[in-house]
Order: C-alpha cells, then sequence, then structure tokens
C-alpha cells in the first residue's frame, strides 16, 4: 500500500484544467519551502466555519505556514467552532429554503453560513466573557493589542479548555497559538467580536485605544517581510479574495513604491483558489496577471489560479505539501 494515498492519487488522475493547477500549485508551494522559503496564507470566505482547520492546524504544526491574513469572522469562527459546535445545526438543503424558513432560524438564534448554522449565543458564551475580560485589563493597564493577540491570551490562560467540543488538533487557531505564529486580521471591526468591541467603547466599557488598527498591522507586517525576504523566497497562498489576500500581498508595492525600497524581492510564489469569475473589477475574481501592474507580483513569479471550491481544493494542497 501506497505511503501517500493522496498525493499518488493526485498525481496519476490530476492531470488537466483545475485539476492540473491543482497539483501545479501544490508542487510550488513544496519547491518554495525546500529552498527554505516562507509562506503566508490568506483566509477569506467562511474557512473556519467550514472546518478547514482539520488540515490547516497540521499544517502550522508542521512549520508549512509561517504566516496567516485571515478576516475576523474566520479568527473567530474557528473560536466558536471549538466551544459550541453541538449547537451547531447542517442544513444540506439550504438551496431550498424559503425567506420564511430563514426568518424561522432567526427566530432560533441560528446564524446561516451556506449549509451551517451558528448558534451564535453559545458559541459567543464563555468566549464573549473571557475576551472581555481581557479588553477590560488593557483598558485598565493602559496596553494595546492586536485583535489576534486578545485571543491568544484567553486560549493561554486555559480557562476554556474543559469547554473544548471537537478535538483541539483541529483547530487551526489553537495551532497558531502553540506556535506564536503571526498574524494579519485586516477590517476585524466587521466581525461579532469587532461589532461587540465597538458596542463596549460606545457604552464606555473599553476604551477603542486598546486594540490596535490596521495601520499597525501593515506596518508590522512590512518589518517582517522586509527582513524576512532578505533572506527567503516569500510566497502567498491565498483562500479566496477581498481584503484577507489584498492587504497582504500590496506590502511590495508598500516597501518598493512608497518607501522607495526598490531592492525589496516581488513575490516568489502566488496562488489563488476561487470560485468567483473574472469580471466587473472584482478582486477576488482577478486573475493573477493583472497583479503584475500594481506592483504586487514579478513577471517571473510562479502563479498558480484554481477556479473551484476551496473547501475541496485546499485540503488536498495541504495533504500534497504534507505528504500523504
Amino acid at each position: 500500500m501506497s505511503k501517500r494515498p493522496i498525493s499518488d492519487f493526485l498525481e496519476k488522475y490530476f492531470q488537466h484544467f483545475n485539476a492540473a493547477a491543482l497539483v501545479d500549485a501544490a508542487k510550488g508551494y513544496q519547491k518554495l519551502l525546500h529552498s527554505g522559503g516562507r509562506m503566508i496564507i490568506t483566509l477569506a470566505g467562511a474557512m473556519s466555519t467550514a472546518e478547514l482547520g482539520r488540515c490547516l492546524a497540521e499544517m502550522i504544526r508542521s512549520e508549512k505556514v509561517h504566516y496567516i491574513s485571515c478576516t475576523g469572522a474566520n479568527l473567530e469562527e474557528d473560536m466558536f467552532n471549538l466551544l459550541a459546535h453541538s449547537n451547531y445545526q447542517r442544513i444540506p438543503d439550504y438551496r431550498e429554503l424559503t425567506s420564511e424558513d430563514e426568518l424561522r432560524l432567526s427566530n432560533h438564534r441560528l446564524s446561516r453560513v451556506t449549509d451551517t448554522c451558528i448558534h451564535l449565543e453559545s458559541a459567543l458564551g464563555r468566549l464573549g466573557e473571557e475576551v472581555l475580560v481581557q479588553w477590560k485589563k488593557a483598558c485598565k493597564n493602559g496596553r494595546r493589542y492586536f485583535p489576534h493577540e486578545f485571543l491568544y491570551a484567553v486560549i493561554r490562560k486555559g480557562k476554556l479548555d474543559h469547554l473544548y467540543e471537537i478535538d483541539p488538533a483541529d483547530s487551526w487557531v489553537l495551532a497558531a497559538c502553540e506556535k506564536d505564529l503571526p498574524m494579519l486580521v485586516p477590517g476585524w471591526e466587521d466581525s461579532t467580536l469587532g461589532n461587540m468591541f465597538a458596542a463596549y467603547s460606545m457604552e464606555g466599557k473599553v476604551s477603542h485605544k486598546s486594540v490596535k488598527s490596521g495601520i499597525e498591522y501593515m506596518m508590522k507586517f512590512a518589518d517582517w517581510y522586509e527582513r524576512e525576504s532578505s533572506e527567503a523566497n516569500m510566497g502567498l497562498f491565498q483562500i479566496g479574495g477581498g481584503i484577507a489576500g489584498d492587504f497582504p500581498i500590496c506590502v511590495v508595492p508598500l516597501l518598493r513604491e512608497d518607501l522607495k525600497r526598490k531592492s525589496t524581492p516581488m513575490w516568489s510564489y502566488f496562488c489563488q483558489i476561487s470560485d468567483s469569475t473574472t469580471s466587473y473589477g472584482s478582486y477576488s475574481g482577478a486573475v493573477p496577471n493583472e497583479k503584475i501592474s500594481w506592483g504586487k507580483l514579478g513577471v517571473d513569479t510562479p502563479r498558480f489560479m484554481i477556479e473551484s471550491d476551496a473547501t475541496i481544493v485546499a485540503p488536498l494542497i495541504f495533504a500534497r505539501v504534507l505528504g500523504l
């Protein structure tokens, strides 16, 4: 029996079109790592609710990921799944729901993400209480932290350990915390916890100044990219589009054009998984070549576009990279 059943299967049967692009992208990912490169993974969409943590966590533990850029929703929803999985409800016939069906879900406090309903009250529950403790502590001490650092602090306190409802090995945020993985969470304000923080700030329970901004995220990432790219090739593996992907990739024109540091290397690898079609200025559907005109990718940057469902594609690529 093969010791690499998934990899061998892909090699034999994924020969053309998006299937071939998947294999090529996985090989490019491995080549970058074998050269000592660094890989940034970006998470848009609802990858955490889709339980991508089942394979992403192992990628993090195996040091195949060196930075994460994600939406605030993906950051918190991995924790929601960890703490309230038993209260989730799957709706396989979601395409047939009427407006009245959606209202019934809302009345039961079930918020739908495609085929999965999150019971926000139970999901927030203890997590919201513990995060609020950290927000208040930062305000009291005059300290400021990034959004993901507050979650890291909650995890490290260990008060939620007994509430875990899935195998902790399947949580990518726990794996990231264990590795103290650097992270970008641009646009955190539009997440559930971000909304809560804004509300508490408006009520005077916390100070908005205690959470570091997106500009500070960008400045920290620019310093990291400049330092790391002087020693290693840099890759960006983008799941979906939007702010999670555009935020980190534009660090190159920031350094090269705005700061006039022309010696800053371009990205050495780029892959995007997206089911968005190329039309009407959509960033999610923009082909990689468009990024050359913005100074984000070079003409020689290996680039891959896989137009398919990330919940299918990403686990297969990760399995190939892990040698499974």
